[in-house]
């Protein structure tokens, strides 16, 4: 009879990889924890007699621990490092342990061994994580004959290859436009003039988000919205019009060798969703839902144009932002630069800390004097009571070379009784030692760190799972928006926000009557929003349910854009080479309205109480949704919450508030 395992301590470990400062350094301690992990597979393969959890589940379960971990940081190392040949050999680092775990899904003994494991006296969480395992061995195609799993093995390693230069080619292609003089930027805010003074006679706008987006949203002059909108349609072309082509056809490649019509159906079938063909039904759903609201708000933006432009027929592709604006200012009285004030970053990070805080039964405290991989970034240690739950990193500021967008990386996943869960997130929101005045943000980047956010705190919180594969990186991918999607309603409601939003001039929170004059005017073109989504959704279906021999990705985006989305495609434009999504998310991008129809289910049982930061009910959420990691379907905790199952109705009732 075997003896007991003694009880540990779940320990923080030190992510050792993100603070190497060398391409060698990174090189060297990454093949080092490759070959330990090769190691301890040979040593699980060469074990005798009967399969049990101590020899087979344990050992496979630290293996893919050390191996996870080698990926994740090198993930991160290569969207945040300022040393570009320190980025280059991250993604080389990232690649191999990727191609290490093809390998291990692909070894024949391995799927054996775990063929013979009986677990049906285990625990429910341990059945579960070894139906998975099992059933991503056959999914990856171990069952084939040696010569298919080589050809396997191959594809995969070279649609990584592929996928990194996509991601590569779009991170690296900051662009930008010149202006004569500041009456271009007529419209946009004081202290975003401020920081565009003039350099040899021009002024240089970029394409990073923090620069182009209020361009979108207020500059008056539609040729400048028009020039900077081209540029930012085009990052990543013409390099990854080739590139996109060659990941869709290997991917597509690689789904026909495993047995199925196309990639769609092969990476839907372990999703909530079940099948491309349930995806496509729900992209028509929505559409749908959506028609008559959509038609309405086109309409409504497309009457605030003739007013500037008598006689206009249509919008063009850089006007949605901005009439979207107008009509919110004069129709409502709310313009979204008249919340900015309000909106210091500093006090923003702080309220979210504070909300979420009250909310979970948690508390974060600022970790000082522990390596980083930039000055600007800032660690926290997660406690419940007395007890840490995890750390996180927060890398929230542009600069040259870093991941453009918005996302949480996990670093570390939490293993009871083993290593508490460490997560980052990068973002790019206003920087306060690069700023002339106050760091002032967009009620939309509010939004956007509540959500991403959002993805920290679910890592950090499902980070005492006892297997890998029930942790919250195994949980079904078209259900991991939804308690992020749901948080961002936090960073909208009066009362949330009256605990952190004040001017930063006179320190007078913000009112009630500006707060709802913000959430009507969020109403505007709301249809068109989520047709817009749709479309993406539907594209990124198109693109990988089909044969892509010969596919024109151009002219199917342009063609799904007229069908969906009514405000005409930029001509000239390549949007689909700076669709990131396409690489990580795949098919997938109607995860996030399939999300969306989930938060807004979820959030209707906080809308219905009086307040929506009392904490028991988040407490029996975080009990339902967050802490379980994927010990069970998501289906499940989703019921778990609700009492029931998801329903349409409450994301229905959101798209058709305020419709015009």
């Amino acid at each position: 009879m075997p003896k007991p395992r003694r009880t540990a301590t779940a320990k923080l470990t030190r992510p050792s990889l993100l603070f190497l400062s060398t391409p060698q350094e990174v090189a060297e301690h990454s093949q080092a924890a490759l070959r330990r992990v090769r190691a301890r597979l040979d040593r699980i393969a060469r074990t005798k007699g009967r399969r049990t959890v101590d020899n087979t589940l344990r050992p496979f379960n630290d293996v893919s621990n050390l191996l996870s971990q080698v990926a994740l940081q090198t993930q991160l190392l290569f969207n945040v490092h300022t040393d570009a040949a320190v980025r280059d050999a991250s993604n080389k680092a990232y690649l191999a342990a990727d191609s290490l775990a093809t390998e291990i899904s692909l070894r024949r003994p391995l799927y054996e061994a775990f063929r013979a494991l009986d677990v049906s006296r285990a625990d429910a969480e341990t059945r579960y994580a070894v139906t998975k395992i099992l059933r991503d061995f056959r999914r990856a195609g171990v069952d084939r004959d040696e010569a298919t799993r080589a050809k396997i093995k191959a594809l995969n390693d070279e649609i990584s290859e592929i996928g990194s230069a996509f991601d590569r080619n779009i991170n690296e292609d900051v662009r930008s436009i010149q202006l004569d003089d500041a009456a271009e930027l007529e419209g946009l805010p004081e202290d975003y003039i401020a920081r565009h003074a003039p350099k040899d006679g021009k002024i240089a706008v970029t394409t990073a988000y923090p620069d182009a987006l209020p361009v979108f949203q207020y500059a008056k002059r539609a040729d400048v919205r028009q020039r900077l909108q081209k540029e930012f349609m085009d990052r990543g072309y013409p390099k990854n019009l080739e590139v996109l082509s060659r990941l869709l056809e290997k991917r597509n490649e690689l789904a026909r060798l495993l047995g199925y019509e196309h990639y769609a159906a092969y990476v839907t079938e372990d999703k909530m969703v079940r099948s491309a063909r349930a995806a496509a039904d729900f992209v028509e759903k929505v559409e749908r839902a959506a028609g008559r609201r959509v038609q309405g708000d086109y309409a409504t933006l497309l009457g605030r144009k003739r007013q500037d432009t008598p006689g206009a027929a249509s919008l063009d592709a850089w006007d949605a932002s901005y009439y979207t604006e107008r009509v919110r200012a004069e129709q409502w009285a709310f313009d979204s630069q008249e919340i900015r004030p309000y909106l210091e970053f500093g006090r923003v990070r702080d309220g979210l800390f504070d909300i979420t805080g009250r909310l979970f039964g948690l508390t974060y405290r600022r970790v000082r004097g522990v390596p980083v991989w930039h000055p600007s970034v800032e660690v926290y240690d997660v406690y419940e009571g007395g007890t840490r739950r995890g750390r996180f990193y927060l890398d929230l500021h542009p600069r040259e070379g870093k991941y453009s967008h918005a996302a949480e990386f996990p670093l570390v996943i939490g293993l009871r009784d083993v290593q508490l869960p460490q997560a980052a997130l990068v973002c790019n929101f206003p920087d306060p030692r690069a700023s002339a005045g106050p760091a002032l943000m967009e009620h939309a980047e509010v939004e956007t760190f509540f959500h991403e956010f959002g993805h920290l705190l679910h890592a950090i919180l499902s980070g005492r799972t006892k297997w890998l594969k029930t942790g919250m990186d195994a949980i079904e991918w078209d259900f991991v928006e939804a308690p992020s999607q749901m948080l961002e309603e936090w960073a909208r409601r009066p009362e949330s926000l009256a605990r952190f939003a004040r001017h930063h001039e006179t320190g007078e929170p913000v009112s009630r009557d500006l707060v709802e004059r913000m959430e009507r005017a969020h109403e505007v073109a709301r249809g068109l929003w989520v047709a817009r989504q749709d479309y993406f959704a539907a594209l990124s279906l198109a693109y990988y349910s089909r044969d892509p021999a010969g596919l024109d990705t151009t002219a199917l985006a342009e063609e799904l854009n007229a069908r969906y989305y009514p405000v005409p495609w930029h001509p000239g434009t390549h949007f689909q080479c700076n669709f990131g999504h396409l690489n990580g998310y795949s098919a997938m991008y109607y995860t996030y309205l399939w999300s969306l129809v989930i938060a807004k289910d979820l959030f209707s049982a906080f809308a219905k109480q009086k307040s929506i930061l009392e904490p028991r009910l988040a407490r029996r959420y975080r009990k339902a949704i967050l802490d379980p990691g994927s010990t069970r379907p998501a289906a499940d905790l989703v019921k778990a919450f609700l009492g029931r199952g998801m329903r349409f109705d409450a994301f229905a009732s959101w798209l058709n508030r305020g419709a015009p």
